[in-house]
């Protein structure tokens, strides 16, 4: 795993990957699938940056099989209907990479459904996205789910009491718990996986700090973290190297289902992709287990122990009324 980069990515014809986020990371992700040869489904909220990014990756990668699709994670109308669209095109999904998110908004902001906005775009969004992608995936070859935790899951703690926030809301300690999340909800994946023989795995990666949008578009420009953003750019390392352990954990035959890559060095803020350490809080099974039903309650969507034949999109979701 010494000093991996994007050119050790394995051939990807024949798969088909989604990325989720159209710039910063989920950007470089989807560049780098294509030039391996990955059909590349770049997900976003924002039709024209999506499609900014399906044409400058197409001239970077003559001939590269990318195209955008509209979802809003911050919506569960939105996620059922780009996943309606993709079952009526596609009959399978080989990668699943759960990367977009929002950072640290000063005030509390909610989603169309009412979550609070970190909570529910970074993390409920992405677990009703994965559950109702299950059927595309359990017909993938070799599929995998790759979900984007943080250094900050290393501060958050789950508060089952006030998942929302509605109580008392603090930017970062929102945004590590969404983390946290992530990190738990990869874990869980791979262990139920397991359990019902779905033959998925499930890999978590965080990028270290890395030179992206995601803190001027959530603090603000004008922040003390978006001006550190702009005016410290030095001690951010470029997004195509935050994006390795992710890429990693995405492609290369060492990575293992349950697993958790970031970079090497600095205690994980940069460097090439290794092995990450779990947060205690992470390896919190039974919490973790807890977390799942909360949040198959709260999105009104569930992951099916045995699935239904596979042309059955029925019982997949069961979104709220």
């Amino acid at each position: 795993m010494t000093h991996w980069k994007a050119s050790d990515i394995p051939s990807q014809h024949g798969r088909t990957a989604v990325v989720t986020g159209t710039g910063g990371l989920g950007f470089q992700d989807a560049l780098a699938l294509a030039r391996a040869g990955a059909n590349v489904i770049i997900a976003g909220r924002n039709p024209s940056r999506g499609v900014a990014a399906v044409n400058q990756i197409r001239q970077e990668v003559p001939g590269a099989d990318v195209v955008f699709g509209l979802l809003d994670l911050a919506s569960l109308n939105s996620v059922r209907s780009f996943v309606q669209g993709l079952r009526s095109s596609r009959s399978s999904l080989d990668l699943l990479i759960n990367n977009a998110a929002v950072m640290t908004p000063p005030q509390r902001q909610s989603t169309v459904d009412g979550f609070e906005l970190q909570f529910g775009t970074n993390y409920l969004g992405h677990f009703a996205l994965t559950a109702q992608l299950l059927p595309l995936l359990r017909k993938g070859n070799q599929a995998r789910v790759v979900t984007l935790s943080s250094i900050a899951a290393r501060n958050g703690v789950i508060d089952f009491d006030d998942l929302q926030a509605q109580r008392v809301y603090k930017p970062m300690r929102a945004y590590s718990q969404s983390k946290l999340a992530c990190l738990m909800f990869a874990l869980e994946l791979q262990r139920r996986s397991d359990a019902a023989g779905w033959g998925i795995q499930s890999i978590a990666a965080h990028p270290g700090i890395s030179r992206t949008d995601l803190l001027p578009n959530g603090a603000g420009e004008w922040s003390v973290a978006g001006m550190l953003r702009r005016f410290m750019w030095f001690l951010f390392q470029p997004a195509e190297q935050g994006a390795l352990p992710t890429l990693f954990a995405a492609t290369s035959p060492q990575a293992r289902g349950g697993t958790y890559y970031g970079p090497d060095r600095l205690g994980e803020t940069r460097g090439y992709p290794a092995s990450a350490a779990f947060p205690p809080l992470a390896l919190d099974s039974t919490a973790a287990a807890r977390l799942w039903s909360a949040s198959e309650e709260l999105t009104g969507t569930v992951f099916p122990w045995d699935l239904m034949p596979s042309d059955s999109f029925q019982g997949v979701h069961h979104l709220r009324a």
